[in-house]
């Protein structure tokens, strides 16, 4: 049990762009009321053609690249989504066929906007336990096939994504790359953020979470550096769910990380829910703002008003 490591992550949004203002367009909103009450300026929208395990694929193939393997290499895939159509096969399992992985095991984990950080775990634990030597972690959430485009207050907030990450066992002697998992949730208050109904759709109490979120979840976010042995300062970059600014700014300055970079993706890609969290960190070791071996704050949050975090080393 000598513990696991991030070896590489990708991520993959689709090519349209819905600005403000075209969504002014759409409902009664406009560009200066949106950023000044969520802070998104931009979100990436798949077609109709694009179903979820699409773009968890693509992620999935950039990670995979990154980290020079192939699909064989592979004996486990987790996919973290609230927002899959089919109950079987499951998105794992067509990430696995559409990548050509031959004999993974093959789960779906929907803890909504916190999904990424549970399966992230969930294969830390695989690994540990030996029960698997490579894992494919993936966040995909198809957001704009369960928004109500009439509701302006939750259809500025949504966008549609992938982020992946490739965890493997760490050689031995090496420090583990995922520091222990914190994580919980609120049952009594899970109607808080909801996706309900037929055709589903998503629905939220948005005071009760940004109150929850920026009082509640600060306390939470430094147990989870205790468990990794860090103290909030020393820090290196926080990847908080990119929920909206307006709860990312408050949350990681109550933190205490003052010398970290902060993920604001949240601005260009809005709510991506499972994905927000692998995205978002994906796109900082694209750009060169985080390099290897940072400690990194991972934190999803949300849907069930459940959270989990880790803290882990960069690729």
């Amino acid at each position: 049990m000598n513990g696991s490591r991030i070896a590489a992550v990708g991520h993959y949004q689709p090519a349209k762009v819905l600005t403000n203002e075209e969504l002014a367009d759409m409902v009664d909103t406009s560009d200066e009321w949106i950023r000044s009450r969520v802070g998104i300026r931009t979100r990436h929208i798949a077609g109709p053609d694009e179903p979820v395990d699409e773009l968890a694929a693509h992620a999935a193939a950039k990670a995979l690249a990154a980290a020079g393997l192939a699909p064989g290499d592979i004996d486990l895939v987790v996919v973290a989504t609230s927002t899959a159509v089919d109950r079987s096969p499951n998105m794992a399992a067509r990430v696995a066929a559409r990548l050509g992985i031959p004999q993974p095991a093959a789960m779906d984990v929907n803890v909504v906007c916190a999904g990424f950080t549970h399966a992230l775990a969930t294969a830390d634990h695989a690994v540990r336990a030996g029960a698997s030597s490579r894992a494919l972690v993936i966040g995909a959430d198809k957001m704009s096939d369960i928004t109500d485009w009439t509701d302006r207050t939750t259809c500025v907030l949504v966008g549609d994504g992938a982020g992946a990450a490739v965890v493997e066992a760490c050689p031995p002697g090496e420090e583990p790359g995922i520091g222990p998992v914190l994580w919980g949730s609120v049952p009594g208050m899970g109607h808080a953020v909801r996706i309900e109904g037929m055709p589903p759709r998503f629905a939220q109490e948005g005071q009760s979470v940004y109150r929850w979120a920026t009082t509640q979840l600060p306390p939470i976010a430094r147990q989870v550096c205790e468990r990794a042995g860090i103290a909030p300062e020393d820090l290196d970059a926080v990847v908080l769910h990119q929920a909206n600014l307006r709860i990312v700014e408050p949350l990681a300055a109550k933190l205490g990380a003052v010398n970290a970079v902060v993920a604001r993706d949240v601005a260009e890609s809005g709510n991506t829910s499972a994905a927000s969290v692998p995205l978002a960190l994906s796109k900082l070791v694209e750009r060169g703002e985080i390099s290897t071996g940072d400690r990194v704050l991972l934190f999803g949050f949300g849907g069930n008003l459940s959270y989990a975090g880790q803290v882990v080393r960069c690729p």
